[in-house]
């Protein structure tokens, strides 16, 4: 999890993050470049005296800076629509999980099994222990397997909500009578903080979301002994 001091992105907990980080990556470097390049040029033009009194036109100068950013939109455009492809339903998820937004809380319900399903509310500062985190832990933590697709739907009962998890490089509206959906791969074990990120009344920032990500064996003993 991405600490108060750090400006990087959260460490990816899932395929779809690495990409997304990659690209991110890639473009930041192009856009570096093109910065450098075009703040050289300026210094040049500026500190310069040379000029040029027959200047009147220059076909070549105006061919090279069209094709030039032809060709940095194409190394752009070409892996952003890999991603999106990658981004793309998968067929077959292995569990289904249902989001619902409330003012200001998170609702959740298995698909895949009867009567799994719970409301989750942030922690009050009165009720947290020492290894929790404040306003980011709740009481009903997601449990989910990992190493396995994740169907997520998302909805909400009242006004528009924003389901994120940054590590896991998803972000979900919840739009009241709408229906949305996406999917995620969980890499490795462990807990994944999200908030909702729509601004959704005076307690947006007090409706934490929380995923608890164990092996499959341990998922199977979880359902066993809900109750």
């Amino acid at each position: 999890m991405a600490t108060w001091s750090n400006l990087n992105l959260q460490n990816s907990a899932s395929p779809m993050m690495e990409q997304i980080i990659f690209f991110h990556d890639h473009t930041l470097i192009i856009l570096m470049m093109i910065t450098i390049l075009v703040s050289y040029i300026m210094m040049n033009l500026f500190f310069n005296k040379f000029i040029n009194r027959f200047l009147l036109e220059e076909q070549m100068i105006e061919l090279i800076w069209t094709i030039l950013p032809a060709i940095t939109l194409i190394f752009i455009a070409l892996p952003s629509l890999r991603l999106l492809y990658l981004l793309d339903e998968i067929n077959k998820p292995l569990i289904t999980l249902k989001t619902i937004g409330h003012q200001w809380y998170w609702s959740y319900e298995y698909s895949d099994f009867n009567e799994i399903e719970f409301d989750s509310y942030m922690l009050p500062n009165n009720e947290m222990k020492m290894n929790n985190f404040r306003l980011l832990d709740v009481d009903n933590r997601i449990i989910l397997p990992m190493n396995n697709q994740i169907r997520i739907m998302v909805t909400s009962t009242d006004v528009i909500h924003s389901w994120t998890i940054p590590s896991l490089g998803v972000k979900v509206d919840a739009n009241p009578g709408r229906l949305n959906q996406t999917n995620f791969f969980i890499n490795r074990p462990g807990l994944f903080y999200g908030q909702c990120s729509e601004i959704c009344g005076a307690n947006h920032s007090f409706m934490p979301i929380v995923i608890e990500s164990i092996s499959m064996k341990n998922f199977i003993n979880w359902i066993n002994n809900y109750n």
